[in-house]
């Protein structure tokens, strides 16, 4: 099945990452719209754990671009088009406290999706969506 090359959209997705995803969400936001190369020079840098997880996932999302592809990554600019970090099921665990009570401990996890599309099909559906309104405008 020969595709489309210009309008190929790459994903990869984290299941129940042991982070909450308040503190996923932060370096997620950092490398949203970033060129897949220069995000992954960000992650690198990036003191918080939440960019190693990040990092391993954004490596197989550019190599899925390149399956469906059938081309090297590095030929074309990938973007960073689209990433969400949703909340998943909590851990619930009981710690000792004083006077024989106990203490609720919640450990928190998150699913990642991380979506990656070469800059000039982004390019292109832009100027799609801003034809689109500027002809609802007009009637």
């Amino acid at each position: 099945m020969e595709q489309n090359k210009e309008f190929v959209t790459a994903v990869a997705k984290i299941k129940n990452c042991h982070m909450s995803a308040r503190k996923m969400r932060l370096v997620a936001d950092i490398i949203r719209g970033q060129q897949a190369e220069k995000a992954l020079g960000i992650l690198k840098f990036t003191k918080k754990e939440a960019a190693s997880w990040l990092d391993k996932l954004l490596t197989p999302a550019i190599a899925n671009w390149s399956v469906l592809t059938g081309e090297e990554a590095d030929d074309h600019d990938l973007v960073v088009s689209a990433i969400w970090v949703d909340q998943s099921a909590q851990l619930k665990r009981f710690r000792p406290a004083p006077h024989g009570r106990a203490h609720r401990i919640r450990k928190h996890f998150c699913h990642v999706t991380i979506q990656v599309t070469n800059k000039k099909a982004l390019e292109q559906q832009v100027e799609v969506s801003t034809e689109a309104v500027e002809v609802e405008e007009t009637e």
